[in-house]
């Protein structure tokens, strides 16, 4: 009885280890947003999506009401930007809106009434 109840728990512990080296190992295949993907995103958000050609027409402006903010990671904003963009990394998740919430809050300031881009 001992040796079977060895052997389920040997066989058992391989079948684990089996299951984490293939989790970690797993490929991950990440699907590319589509527009239709964006546009969902931005009405389920409450977010309002510009063309580039609006986005020229407030840059010419250059009213103080518009704050850009480019959401890549700080070695990609170093390579360049749209001039006048601030830059928060942040990764386009879900979990990372969620874990940064108070971060963005204390970055974007107490001025609710000014437009703000994130690209």
């Amino acid at each position: 009885m001992q040796k079977t109840k060895s052997i389920i728990l040997a066989v058992l512990a391989v079948g684990v280890t089996f299951y984490a080296l293939w989790f970690q190992n797993r490929p991950i295949v990440v699907k590319k947003a589509t527009p239709e993907d964006v546009i969902a995103e931005a009405q389920r958000g409450g977010y309002r999506l510009i063309d580039t050609g609006r986005l020229w027409k407030l840059q010419q402006k250059k009213s103080n009401d518009v704050f850009i903010v480019d959401t890549r990671q700080e070695w990609e904003y170093r390579t360049g930007h749209i001039k006048g963009a601030a830059n928060f990394p942040m990764e386009p998740t879900w979990w990372a809106r969620w874990r940064k919430k108070g971060a963005l809050a204390k970055f974007l300031g107490p001025d609710k009434q000014r437009l703000i881009i994130f690209y």
